[in-house]
């Protein structure tokens, strides 16, 4: 099992390599070349770099996860991919997307790219909190329990 992150903009990548150290899980964190990144990280985590695309990064991450694998992610597109490879993905809010979930919060965002495309504004998302930080922190943790089976 690998804990994935979704690199692009993504608030809770310390989170998720703490609780991987505290697992003993490898961490893949997949950006673009863009964010390219010199910052020292521990062995057990490791940059998998994409070129400059919309999707470049969703599609490597389709191609490296397996089933146990976790994904951290807010793209919606890029769950619904992964789910159905039996992949566990949790938003950096601390919600875990889910087969009965996912098409609805797929819906919702194509209603609110036609109410864009025609003018209107919609809301852009809240401010990360402290307490977003730790529900995200929450959940991760229980997921990670429930795919390996104890605390360490």
């Amino acid at each position: 099992m690998k804990l994935f992150i979704d690199g692009d903009g993504s608030p809770v990548k310390e989170e998720t390599i703490a609780l991987a150290q505290m697992y003993h899980l490898p961490v893949v964190i997949v950006t673009s070349i863009d964010h390219y990144t010199t910052k020292e990280y521990p062995e057990f985590v490791t940059f998998v770099y994409v070129d400059k695309g919309a999707d470049s990064a969703d599609y490597r991450i389709v191609g490296l996860t397996h089933p146990g694998d976790i994904l951290v992610t807010q793209d919606y597109g890029l769950a619904s991919l992964v789910l159905s490879k039996e992949v566990r993905v949790l938003h950096q809010l601390g919600t875990e997307y889910t087969l009965e979930t996912i098409e609805t919060l797929l819906e919702q965002r194509y209603f609110s790219a036609k109410l864009r495309k025609a003018g209107q504004r919609t809301k852009g998302p809240k401010a990360f909190t402290l307490e977003d930080r730790m529900r995200f922190k929450t959940s991760l943790e229980t997921i990670i329990i429930e795919q390996v089976g104890e605390r360490p």
